[in-house]
């Protein structure tokens, strides 16, 4: 069996609190731990997986825009299945391969639904055991600086028996993601239109729609499946969208956007905010400057590789707080972020962008700019960056490779892109990479 985690000497050991169990979280949690760090989760759930986690549970209300309406925190609908394949989105020393399905069925497919990405993350939670140290059921519901001059922050959280708590902890890593608040489009009339509206958010099944003509706006990810799972039933659907195919991520401005990042319990004094999906400020997508390294944040950029970000973000910050990696000083974190914000804005792009880490080599259609504009940051460069940082691997020549590939093949595909791909030659080479894993945790033993 390999060890869970590796004993790591550090200089500083952490009473480190997570705040989510999804995909960033159960990370986060390990890569705390493997640096030398005590560490307790948070998760309101009562199992880990977060995005991931199926139900059929909706909103009551639909468009979910009424403050203090019960929230539903998943928007995985029935139908969903992976839009990146299984090989690019697991962890670097964790592939998201076939597994026993334990009893269980599980999906081989290269695209899988969303129970088999499920599965995959309460598959790692059980190998490096992270289950003991989540408080399951549990929400944090403020979180704040405990004082000013030790610099430790106080949480209080309440679980389902409604048992309240309160702690102090040296550090907080949010993790608690951003797909609960939906982006709503901005229609001049639509409140008088007589018809039934919902948002993607509360989108379970398609029976009712059966027979009823449906009209679907925005052609990103979900509108482009959730159009096809509807026509299934409906007697029309109609697809709204100002985008062509060969520029469908780009956001259009027929949308008024909603923040996607929600942290209700943060209580920075205004320090930090949530400005038209700018969270801000924050040095490198990651740290608060004047917080910093006590409260982070990690999965904020969006259209990526997402695991491989949530891992290497995870080992930056464990690092960080171990004071085995020194941060800038806060002058300086200011500065550098004040920079990228001056970047983003001299190039004309919203704020609304500002975590969106896109590659020019692999993702050649996802900004609207001239063919000599240039990303302020590509995710490889970013990914890059960090590892020296932090003093560990960057991301694997195939996972770029794959990831291009995969998003080329999102974008020109057509509707069988799932079941229809062309790199055999790169998946053997990656399932080379996945057994020289399996023999080094052997010799592990």
């Amino acid at each position: 069996m390999t060890q869970p985690w590796p004993s790591l000497i550090t200089s500083r050991a952490r009473h480190v609190a997570v705040i989510g169990l999804g995909a960033a979280g159960l990370v986060a949690a390990r890569e705390l731990r493997r640096e030398g760090h005590t560490v307790i989760a948070f998760e309101r759930e009562k199992q880990v997986g977060g995005l991931w986690v199926y139900t059929d549970r909706v909103e009551h209300d639909s468009l979910s825009l009424i403050p203090g309406r019960t929230i539903s925190h998943s928007s995985v609908y029935q139908s969903l299945r992976t839009n990146l394949p299984r090989e690019c989105m697991g962890y670097s020393d964790f592939p998201f391969v076939i597994r026993p399905g334990d009893g269980e069925s599980r999906d081989p497919r290269r695209y899988p639904d969303h129970r088999e990405v499920m599965m995959y993350l309460q598959d790692f939670a059980r190998e490096f055991e992270i289950e003991e140290m989540i408080r399951f059921e549990t929400e944090v519901f403020r979180v704040e600086p405990a004082t000013e001059s030790d610099r430790k922050w106080r949480i209080e959280s309440r679980n389902s028996r409604g048992v309240s708590g309160e702690e102090i902890f040296d550090a907080v890593v949010v993790c608690n993601g951003h797909f609960t608040e939906p982006r709503i489009a901005d229609i001049p009339g639509i409140d008088s239109w007589p018809g039934k509206q919902i948002h993607s958010h509360n989108y379970r099944i398609p029976d009712p729609f059966k027979d009823q003509v449906v009209i679907v706006i925005g052609t990103q990810s979900s509108g482009n499946d959730i159009s096809k799972d509807i026509a299934t039933l409906a007697k029309q659907v109609h697809i709204s969208s100002k985008a062509v195919a060969s520029d469908s991520y780009v956001e259009r401005n027929n949308l008024r956007i909603h923040p996607t990042y929600h942290f209700p319990f943060l209580e920075t004094g205004g320090y930090v905010t949530v400005e038209d999906n700018r969270v801000g400020p924050l040095y490198k997508h990651v740290f608060p400057p004047g917080l910093a390294p006590g409260l982070s944040f990690i999965g904020l950029p969006f259209k990526g590789i997402q695991g491989f970000l949530f891992e290497i973000q995870s080992k930056w910050v464990a690092s960080v707080l171990s004071g085995r990696v020194k941060l800038p000083s806060e002058d300086k974190m200011m500065e550098d972020v004040m920079a990228f914000y001056a970047k983003l804005e001299a190039m004309g792009i919203p704020k609304r962008y500002t975590h969106f880490l896109s590659d020019p080599r692999g993702n050649p259609m996802l900004w609207k700019f001239e063919p000599q504009d240039e990303v302020v940051v590509s995710q490889s460069d970013y990914f890059n960056w960090i590892a020296e940082q932090c003093g560990c691997p960057s991301i694997e020549r195939w996972r770029e490779r794959q990831y291009s590939v995969a998003v080329k093949n999102l974008i020109f595909g057509g509707d069988g892109y799932r079941d229809r791909w062309d790199d055999d030659q790169l998946i053997e080479e990656v399932y080379r990479e996945f057994a020289k894993l399996t023999v080094k945790s052997r010799s592990s033993c």
